[in-house]
């Protein structure tokens, strides 16, 4: 075969059978539309359904327990969830047991609706309707596989065998619910994205009819990527071709629940919000079958960093990201996006250096505007947002290693120490700070930079108690510190604190030239009233600005 690759791409050909598998627009028709989604804008918030009690547990390798289950739950309950899938009552005597302990131990809120599992089957179905017996608010959620190699392979039935199907299990779940005021339907066509769009449409309308849809007990149609087999775009096609042509559209619900196969559930599932879908089904860090179910932590937080409310409190991430660890037994990776410990921090000189600056703007910008800079509008250089959003501090936004530079050695010893470099002393200890990081290969933490700085540069001491008195003579200086551990006490009087500390040095034998000066607050936020500058009279610091 020719090559057809342009001549600055030297990549061969791989071993690899690339040629067994097909393309999606080969294993069924995808709808051809003059789409509008990708003018859309996202402006508010779809209805989020977690799943991990459900979908996400039964992909675990060790499955909840009732403590975990019951802790995931209140957690889901404590950050704002109001529909949650807790379990497949029929197919679990654990998930049974545990809707039955929300129910005795009046565990759900007026205002949350409890989604139940079941398969397309009588005897499931009845004993999903035993496990939900007093609950107000409860959605009965029905799947069937749909796609022509789950029906041929799976279950054995051409189209129309398998609409009989469905419909007759539908019939079922119409009659276990009565008159039940708050209870509703939904269905899930399982494999969506691989099946027929005129069948998918066609079974879906036919329950939208059945169940008796209206605009105050809505039916939901949820339309699964099962299983991930295209770009997210021909997705966003599919949903846009449903929500075009569901019928009685005001009543239905266009729900959504895409897995992460390809990579790309978290771009799946906004891209057909785009396209119409109003409800998404995922997990708290992405946890499910294989490579998991779309990340509603992501999904989320990226309203957020685009300015819309996700309508989830997300402020203490790390409380969330711990408990979901504890109940899946999974840790999540310090990549993860938003979650991970490590996305907020740079080891890149260049990256510390623009976010060293950019702090500095938005601290300056955001007094100029007379705000405070915690809810100043953000736009410091790679982060996207600012981490204390989430319950996070600065303290590991640059850490230092051989790929860092002066800027971020810079940060650390002012933020942590109080020591201000001036630039040509920031470029001659960052030559210091490489060497030794090239030497040991591993990071570099603030106390070994400030131990680093101080072997460096001769500075013997530390800065213990001091207090200064205002006098018509100028400031006196009282003082105590060490000098090689030793600690010593001294005083002086001179025109301001900086030039009586010089004298008392060199009255200890440390003599010392001021080349510039700069005064630091002792502590942050609203308790920055020490200055060693102002009119305080005493105070304590860990160094001696440089």
């Amino acid at each position: 075969m020719t090559s057809t690759a342009p001549t600055w791409n030297n990549q061969q050909p791989s071993p690899m059978p690339s040629d067994r598998y097909r393309a999606i627009w080969d294993r069924v028709p995808v709808p051809d539309l003059d789409r509008t989604w990708p003018t859309q804008r996202t402006t508010t918030a779809p209805l989020w359904v977690p799943v991990d009690l459900r979908d996400g547990n039964q992909a675990l390798a060790e499955p909840m327990d009732p403590e975990r289950k019951r802790r995931f739950f209140e957690l889901l309950i404590s950050i704002g969830y109001k529909e949650i899938e807790v379990g497949y009552p029929s197919a679990s005597q654990t998930d049974f047991d545990f809707v039955r302990d929300l129910v005795r131990l009046d565990l759900v809120p007026e205002d949350v609706t409890i989604v139940v599992f079941t398969a397309a089957r009588d005897d499931l179905i009845a004993r999903t309707y035993e496990s939900v017996e007093g609950l107000p608010n409860v959605v009965v959620h029905m799947y069937t596989a749909t796609a022509p190699t789950w029906r041929s392979v799976v279950l054995g039935k051409d189209r129309k065998a398998l609409h009989r199907l469905i419909f007759d299990a539908a019939q079922e779940v119409a009659r276990g619910a009565g008159d039940h005021p708050g209870l509703r339907f939904e269905f899930s066509p399982e494999v969506f994205n691989l099946t027929e769009p005129d069948f998918v449409l066609d079974v879906c309308n036919s329950l939208t009819q059945l169940w008796d849809a209206s605009p105050d007990r809505p039916v939901i149609h949820n339309l699964p990527a099962t299983v991930e087999v295209s770009t997210s775009n021909v997705y966003a096609d599919q949903i846009e071709y449903m929500h075009r042509h569901l019928e009685r559209r005001d009543s239905v619900i266009l729900s959504v629940h895409p897995h992460n196969d390809r990579g790309t559930g978290v771009a799946c599932a906004e891209l057909a919000v785009l396209a119409g879908a109003q409800r998404v089904e995922g997990c708290l860090f992405g946890n499910g079958e294989r490579t998991g179910n779309v990340d509603l932590v992501t999904l989320a937080l990226n309203l957020h960093a685009q300015g819309v409310d996700p309508m989830i409190d997300l402020s203490d991430i790390d409380m969330v990201r711990r408990t979901v660890e504890y109940c899946n037994r999974i840790a999540v990776h310090e990549r993860h996006p938003y979650g991970g410990d490590l996305v907020y921090t740079a080891f890149s000189g260049t990256h510390q250096d623009a976010i060293k600056k950019g702090f500095a703007e938005h601290r300056a910008s955001a007094a100029a505007a007379g705000l405070d800079a915690e809810t100043a509008p953000w736009a410091v250089p790679y982060l996207p947002i600012d981490p204390a959003d989430v319950g996070r501090d600065y303290q590991a936004v640059i850490r230092i290693n051989s790929q860092s530079g002066k800027g971020g050695i810079a940060h650390l010893l002012q933020t942590e120490y109080g020591v201000t470099l001036p630039r040509r002393l920031q470029i001659d200890f960052a030559a210091t700070v490489q060497e030794a990081a090239d030497t040991s290969g591993l990071e570099i933490t603030a106390e070994e930079l400030w131990t680093l700085f101080c072997a460096e540069y001769g500075y013997r001491g530390g800065l213990g108690r001091w207090s200064v008195e205002h006098g018509a003579d100028g400031d006196r200086l009282y003082v105590v510190f060490d000098v090689d551990g030793v600690e010593v006490s001294g005083e002086a009087v001179a025109t301001g604190p900086v030039e009586a500390m010089t004298h008392v040095l060199a009255s200890k034998g440390v003599d010392v030239d001021v080349l510039s000066g700069r005064s630091e607050a002792l502590t942050g936020g609203e308790a920055a009233k020490a200055r060693i500058a102002s009119a305080t009279t005493s105070g304590r610091s860990s160094g001696i600005n440089v």
